[in-house]
């Protein structure tokens, strides 16, 4: 028998495997994303049955070759709490997808894991406090805010993942992507299949606007942009707008699509007509 290994990274999905076991896909900073057996997983008293989406755990992985199986395991953090709100919890699973379209097997992309826990780290907190009261405009804040923390999360790890949309440089002509706030007939052009152009160019995906790209832009940043009186820059229609802009863009570049994308809009959208989350 191979000798057995130590393995610690995000679980980002869990699905059956024969009749008692689960197939967890973790990414790891040392390997990258990894599938492994997880024996008997889905039999109730189970000592494996904590290998669940959106944990961090650490393992104790062997096998003689083909799928490791997994032989023990440590729960090291759970972000259950953001399936405690629907916009997180999609938001939270669109994170997940994103991911393992973004890293290969075997081969592990730096930063990666670090990056999405600390967006799942804000999520979390964001789900935690539902059960507080809150005026109804708070409400909508939170939403705002979960909506703008996963379009930095794409900005950040498609960067990461050498899938980044660049944002300085006009596709077109190579000058300088410098949005002149104030001039409100300027506009900027993506073209999914090249970049972002200035001008309203004809086959364009989606256009936006000088103060869009400048907010755009700022999201390669830590924190999310911020005014003065800690509020979040721009409202949620304008959040949307580059949410589809990297969309779009993901559609046309990354080699599987991110279906959750469409299940944050639903979220979002039930939020803003009045549905319970």
């Amino acid at each position: 028998m191979s000798p057995e290994r130590r393995i610690e990274g995000l679980a980002l999905k869990v699905g059956p495997l024969g009749e008692h076991d689960r197939l967890l896909t973790l990414l790891s900073d040392d390997v990258g994303l990894i599938r492994l057996a997880v024996p008997g997983a889905r039999k109730p008293r189970s000592s494996l049955a904590a290998a669940v989406p959106l944990t961090t755990l650490e393992l104790q992985v062997g096998g003689r070759s083909g799928l490791l199986r997994v032989r023990q395991l440590r729960v090291q953090h759970n972000f259950g709490n953001v399936g405690q709100r629907l916009e997180t919890l999609t938001a939270a699973q669109a994170l997940s997808e994103l991911s393992i379209s973004l890293v290969a097997g075997d081969d592990p992309v730096p930063g990666m894991l670090s990056v999405v826990l600390m967006h799942l780290e804000r999520l979390e907190l964001l789900a935690k406090n539902q059960g507080e009261a809150q005026r109804e405009s708070t409400e909508g804040e939170r939403v705002d805010r979960t909506l703008a923390t996963l379009v930095q999360a794409c900005v950040h790890l498609l960067a990461l993942g050498g899938y980044g949309l660049p944002l300085q440089t006009c596709c077109r002509t190579g000058a300088a992507l410098s949005p002149p706030i104030g001039n409100w007939d300027w506009r900027c052009s993506l073209l999914a299949d090249e970049g972002l152009a200035i001008g309203a160019q004809a086959g364009a995906a989606i256009q936006i606007n000088p103060s869009e790209l400048a907010l755009l832009q700022r999201l390669t940043r830590l924190e999310l942009p911020e005014r003065q009186d800690g509020g979040l820059m721009g409202p949620r229609t304008v959040w949307l707008r580059l949410f589809t802009l990297l969309e779009c863009w993901c559609r046309v570049h990354l080699p599987r699509p991110v279906r959750s994308f469409a299940m944050v809009k639903e979220a979002v959208h039930a939020t803003a007509s009045g549905g319970r989350s």
